[in-house]
Protein backbone atom coordinates (compact mmCIF):
# COMPACT_ATOMS: atom_id res chain seq x y z
CA UNK A 1 0.00 0.00 0.00
CA UNK A 2 2.69 2.18 0.72
CA UNK A 3 4.42 2.00 -2.38
CA UNK A 4 1.10 2.77 -4.31
CA UNK A 5 0.97 5.55 -2.41
CA UNK A 6 4.49 6.88 -3.30
CA UNK A 7 3.29 5.71 -6.75
CA UNK A 8 0.24 8.36 -6.44
CA UNK A 9 1.38 11.67 -8.02
CA UNK A 10 -1.53 13.33 -6.16
CA UNK A 11 -0.31 11.78 -3.02
CA UNK A 12 3.20 13.25 -3.54
CA UNK A 13 2.05 16.15 -4.65
CA UNK A 14 -0.33 16.94 -1.61
CA UNK A 15 3.19 15.45 0.81
CA UNK A 16 5.53 17.56 -0.96
CA UNK A 17 2.75 20.66 -0.27
CA UNK A 18 2.53 19.75 3.43
CA UNK A 19 6.38 20.03 3.86
CA UNK A 20 6.39 23.05 2.74
CA UNK A 21 3.79 24.81 4.74
CA UNK A 22 5.62 23.16 7.78
CA UNK A 23 8.78 24.16 6.36
CA UNK A 24 7.77 28.42 5.89
CA UNK A 25 5.70 27.69 9.31
CA UNK A 26 9.33 26.93 10.79
CA UNK A 27 11.65 28.86 8.98
CA UNK A 28 11.68 32.76 7.73
CA UNK A 29 14.35 34.99 6.36
CA UNK A 30 15.18 38.63 8.41
CA UNK A 31 16.00 40.93 6.60
CA UNK A 32 18.57 43.36 7.39
CA UNK A 33 16.45 46.33 7.62
CA UNK A 34 14.04 44.57 10.04
CA UNK A 35 14.16 43.16 13.37
CA UNK A 36 12.11 40.22 14.83
CA UNK A 37 10.11 39.55 18.36
CA UNK A 38 9.47 36.13 18.68
CA UNK A 39 5.90 35.38 20.54
CA UNK A 40 5.38 31.57 21.94
CA UNK A 41 1.70 31.83 22.85
CA UNK A 42 1.32 35.29 22.93
CA UNK A 43 4.38 35.89 25.25
CA UNK A 44 7.98 37.16 23.81
CA UNK A 45 10.44 35.01 24.69
CA UNK A 46 13.25 36.31 22.15
CA UNK A 47 14.41 38.63 19.88
CA UNK A 48 16.52 38.37 16.42
CA UNK A 49 18.91 40.99 14.81
CA UNK A 50 18.59 43.28 17.24
CA UNK A 51 19.87 46.97 16.79
CA UNK A 52 23.38 47.78 18.31
CA UNK A 53 25.43 50.87 18.19
CA UNK A 54 28.54 50.78 15.45
CA UNK A 55 27.13 47.51 13.92
CA UNK A 56 28.69 46.42 10.39
CA UNK A 57 26.11 45.98 7.96
CA UNK A 58 26.33 41.99 6.69
CA UNK A 59 27.54 41.09 10.38
CA UNK A 60 24.16 41.22 12.47
CA UNK A 61 21.55 38.80 13.31
CA UNK A 62 20.07 38.94 9.98
CA UNK A 63 19.35 36.09 7.96
CA UNK A 64 17.68 32.50 7.99
CA UNK A 65 16.05 31.80 11.64
CA UNK A 66 13.31 29.24 13.51
CA UNK A 67 10.60 28.69 15.21
CA UNK A 68 8.08 26.52 16.42
CA UNK A 69 5.32 25.83 14.23
CA UNK A 70 2.16 27.00 15.44
CA UNK A 71 3.29 27.70 19.02
CA UNK A 72 5.62 30.61 18.01
CA UNK A 73 4.87 33.91 16.16
CA UNK A 74 7.33 36.47 14.34
CA UNK A 75 6.33 40.46 14.99
CA UNK A 76 8.08 42.26 12.64
CA UNK A 77 9.48 45.51 13.76
CA UNK A 78 11.57 48.09 11.23
CA UNK A 79 15.01 48.79 11.98
CA UNK A 80 15.85 52.10 10.19
CA UNK A 81 15.11 55.94 11.28
CA UNK A 82 11.19 56.98 11.28
CA UNK A 83 9.76 59.75 11.64
CA UNK A 84 7.26 61.41 13.51
CA UNK A 85 5.54 65.31 12.32
CA UNK A 86 3.68 67.55 13.77
CA UNK A 87 1.66 69.95 12.06
CA UNK A 88 0.45 73.75 12.79
CA UNK A 89 0.88 73.19 16.44
CA UNK A 90 -0.19 76.20 18.85
CA UNK A 91 2.58 77.68 20.94
CA UNK A 92 2.42 80.36 23.36
CA UNK A 93 6.70 81.83 23.56
CA UNK A 94 7.36 84.06 26.27
CA UNK A 95 5.90 87.32 25.31
CA UNK A 96 2.82 85.47 24.88
CA UNK A 97 2.72 85.05 21.35
CA UNK A 98 0.46 82.27 19.51
CA UNK A 99 2.96 80.40 17.41
CA UNK A 100 2.11 78.23 14.44
CA UNK A 101 5.29 75.54 14.25
CA UNK A 102 6.22 72.41 12.52
CA UNK A 103 8.11 70.20 13.45
CA UNK A 104 9.60 66.69 12.82
CA UNK A 105 11.58 64.06 15.04
CA UNK A 106 13.42 60.94 13.66
CA UNK A 107 13.85 58.03 15.95
CA UNK A 108 14.78 54.46 15.87
CA UNK A 109 13.37 51.57 17.31
CA UNK A 110 16.54 50.27 19.39
CA UNK A 111 14.67 47.97 21.86
CA UNK A 112 12.10 45.83 19.90
CA UNK A 113 10.68 43.77 22.73
CA UNK A 114 9.71 46.71 25.23
CA UNK A 115 7.81 48.53 21.89
CA UNK A 116 5.78 45.32 21.68
CA UNK A 117 5.61 45.27 25.17
CA UNK A 118 4.71 48.80 25.81
CA UNK A 119 1.93 49.18 22.54
CA UNK A 120 0.49 45.68 23.22
CA UNK A 121 0.74 45.52 19.59
CA UNK A 122 1.35 41.71 17.76
CA UNK A 123 1.77 44.10 14.10
CA UNK A 124 2.22 47.72 12.54
CA UNK A 125 4.51 48.11 15.91
CA UNK A 126 5.92 51.68 14.41
CA UNK A 127 2.49 52.86 13.65
CA UNK A 128 1.73 52.28 16.96
CA UNK A 129 5.14 53.59 18.51
CA UNK A 130 4.71 56.75 16.14
CA UNK A 131 1.28 57.48 17.55
CA UNK A 132 2.28 57.17 21.24
CA UNK A 133 5.17 59.49 20.48
CA UNK A 134 3.04 62.48 18.61
CA UNK A 135 1.54 63.87 22.32
CA UNK A 136 4.85 63.27 23.53
CA UNK A 137 6.79 65.27 20.97
CA UNK A 138 4.01 67.92 20.65
CA UNK A 139 4.40 68.51 24.89
CA UNK A 140 7.79 68.33 24.75
CA UNK A 141 7.89 71.06 22.09
CA UNK A 142 5.46 73.31 24.02
CA UNK A 143 7.03 73.28 27.06
CA UNK A 144 10.48 74.69 25.43
CA UNK A 145 9.45 76.79 23.28
CA UNK A 146 7.10 78.42 25.88
CA UNK A 147 10.62 79.45 27.71
CA UNK A 148 11.81 80.98 24.60
CA UNK A 149 11.32 84.19 22.66
CA UNK A 150 9.81 84.51 19.11
CA UNK A 151 13.05 85.74 18.22
CA UNK A 152 15.35 82.74 19.52
CA UNK A 153 13.76 80.74 16.85
CA UNK A 154 14.94 83.11 14.08
CA UNK A 155 18.71 83.08 16.20
CA UNK A 156 21.73 80.69 16.79
CA UNK A 157 19.99 79.65 19.80
CA UNK A 158 17.51 77.96 17.70
CA UNK A 159 19.87 75.18 17.14
CA UNK A 160 19.61 74.73 21.62
CA UNK A 161 16.36 74.81 21.34
CA UNK A 162 15.96 71.76 18.75
CA UNK A 163 18.36 70.16 20.95
CA UNK A 164 16.34 70.68 23.91
CA UNK A 165 13.12 69.32 23.07
CA UNK A 166 15.40 66.06 22.13
CA UNK A 167 16.61 65.89 25.16
CA UNK A 168 13.00 66.24 26.97
CA UNK A 169 11.47 64.01 24.17
CA UNK A 170 14.11 61.31 25.24
CA UNK A 171 13.33 61.34 28.34
CA UNK A 172 9.10 60.34 27.77
CA UNK A 173 10.04 57.94 24.79
CA UNK A 174 12.77 55.61 26.15
CA UNK A 175 9.72 53.70 27.79
CA UNK A 176 8.50 52.49 24.35
CA UNK A 177 12.45 51.44 23.33
CA UNK A 178 13.12 54.22 21.42
CA UNK A 179 15.62 56.44 20.87
CA UNK A 180 15.75 60.27 18.99
CA UNK A 181 18.02 60.46 16.65
CA UNK A 182 17.20 64.32 15.52
CA UNK A 183 14.11 66.75 16.23
CA UNK A 184 14.06 69.80 13.61
CA UNK A 185 11.58 72.71 13.58
CA UNK A 186 10.83 73.33 10.11
CA UNK A 187 9.31 76.97 10.37
CA UNK A 188 7.92 78.78 13.18
CA UNK A 189 5.38 81.92 11.95
CA UNK A 190 3.27 84.52 14.05
CA UNK A 191 -0.65 84.34 12.46
CA UNK A 192 -1.03 86.63 10.12
CA UNK A 193 -3.49 89.86 11.01
CA UNK A 194 -3.43 91.76 13.73
CA UNK A 195 -1.55 90.07 16.06
CA UNK A 196 1.22 89.77 13.62
CA UNK A 197 1.15 93.11 13.61
CA UNK A 198 1.39 93.92 16.89
CA UNK A 199 4.05 91.45 17.55
CA UNK A 200 6.48 92.61 15.15
CA UNK A 201 5.87 96.46 16.90
CA UNK A 202 6.67 94.82 20.42
CA UNK A 203 9.78 93.36 19.13
CA UNK A 204 10.48 96.29 17.25
CA UNK A 205 9.87 98.42 20.17
CA UNK A 206 12.26 96.18 22.29
CA UNK A 207 15.20 96.56 19.86
CA UNK A 208 14.93 99.89 19.98
CA UNK A 209 14.78 99.70 23.80
CA UNK A 210 17.99 97.59 23.89
CA UNK A 211 20.01 99.91 21.25
CA UNK A 212 19.38 102.76 23.53
CA UNK A 213 20.20 100.86 26.83
CA UNK A 214 23.50 99.78 24.86
CA UNK A 215 24.48 103.46 23.51
CA UNK A 216 23.41 104.93 27.11
CA UNK A 217 25.94 102.25 28.95
CA UNK A 218 28.60 103.29 25.53
CA UNK A 219 28.61 106.45 26.77
CA UNK A 220 28.93 106.00 30.55
CA UNK A 221 32.10 104.05 29.96
CA UNK A 222 33.48 106.71 27.70
CA UNK A 223 32.62 109.40 30.30
CA UNK A 224 34.55 106.71 32.86
CA UNK A 225 37.83 106.44 30.75
CA UNK A 226 37.81 110.03 29.91
CA UNK A 227 37.83 111.09 33.36
CA UNK A 228 40.17 108.24 34.43
CA UNK A 229 42.54 109.35 31.93
CA UNK A 230 42.06 113.05 32.71
CA UNK A 231 43.51 111.77 36.33
CA UNK A 232 46.23 110.04 35.12
CA UNK A 233 47.27 112.95 33.39
CA UNK A 234 47.27 115.22 36.24
CA UNK A 235 49.00 113.02 38.08
CA UNK A 236 51.64 112.77 36.01
CA UNK A 237 51.99 116.82 35.99
CA UNK A 238 51.58 116.62 39.10
CA UNK A 239 54.97 114.20 39.84
CA UNK A 240 56.75 116.40 37.30
CA UNK A 241 56.27 119.66 38.50
CA UNK A 242 57.37 117.86 42.20
CA UNK A 243 60.52 116.80 40.73
CA UNK A 244 61.58 119.86 38.72
CA UNK A 245 59.41 122.55 39.47
CA UNK A 246 61.52 125.20 37.77
CA UNK A 247 61.87 122.65 34.97
CA UNK A 248 58.20 122.65 34.50
CA UNK A 249 57.36 126.20 34.37
CA UNK A 250 59.50 126.69 31.91
CA UNK A 251 57.77 123.72 29.23
CA UNK A 252 54.24 125.42 30.20
CA UNK A 253 55.25 128.81 29.37
CA UNK A 254 57.39 127.19 25.82
CA UNK A 255 54.04 125.60 24.89
CA UNK A 256 51.67 129.08 26.07
CA UNK A 257 54.26 131.08 24.06
CA UNK A 258 53.85 128.30 20.70
CA UNK A 259 50.08 128.87 21.18
CA UNK A 260 50.48 132.25 21.02
CA UNK A 261 53.23 133.12 19.05
CA UNK A 262 53.51 130.51 17.02
CA UNK A 263 53.08 129.56 13.46
CA UNK A 264 49.86 127.76 14.76
CA UNK A 265 48.47 131.00 16.02
CA UNK A 266 45.19 132.05 14.91
CA UNK A 267 43.74 135.44 14.05
CA UNK A 268 45.67 138.85 14.03
CA UNK A 269 45.66 140.02 17.84
CA UNK A 270 48.19 142.23 18.93
CA UNK A 271 49.65 142.54 22.04
CA UNK A 272 51.36 145.15 24.14
CA UNK A 273 53.46 143.96 26.77
CA UNK A 274 55.69 146.23 28.94
CA UNK A 275 59.33 143.60 28.62
CA UNK A 276 59.18 143.41 32.68
CA UNK A 277 55.73 141.61 32.08
CA UNK A 278 56.04 138.16 34.21
CA UNK A 279 54.53 136.55 31.35
CA UNK A 280 57.77 136.86 29.37
CA UNK A 281 59.96 136.30 32.27
CA UNK A 282 61.22 133.20 30.28
CA UNK A 283 62.48 135.57 27.63
CA UNK A 284 64.71 137.63 30.37
CA UNK A 285 66.81 134.50 31.06
CA UNK A 286 67.54 132.98 34.33
CA UNK A 287 69.44 135.11 37.28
Amino acid sequence: MNGTMFRNPIAIGIAALLLLILASMTFAIVPETRQAVVLRLQTPIRTINEYKPDEVFGSTGAGLTWRIPFLDRLIWVDKRILAVELDNQQVLSTEQNRLEVDAYARFRIVDPLKAVISTGSTSATEERVRNQLQPLFSSALRNELSKRPFAALLSPERTQVMGNIRVGLQRLASQYGVQIVDVRIKHADLPSGTPFDSALTRMRTARQQQALTIQAQGQQTAQIIAAQADAKAAQIYADAFNKDAAFYDFYRAMQSYRVTFGADAKGQTSLVLSPDNSYLKEFQGRR
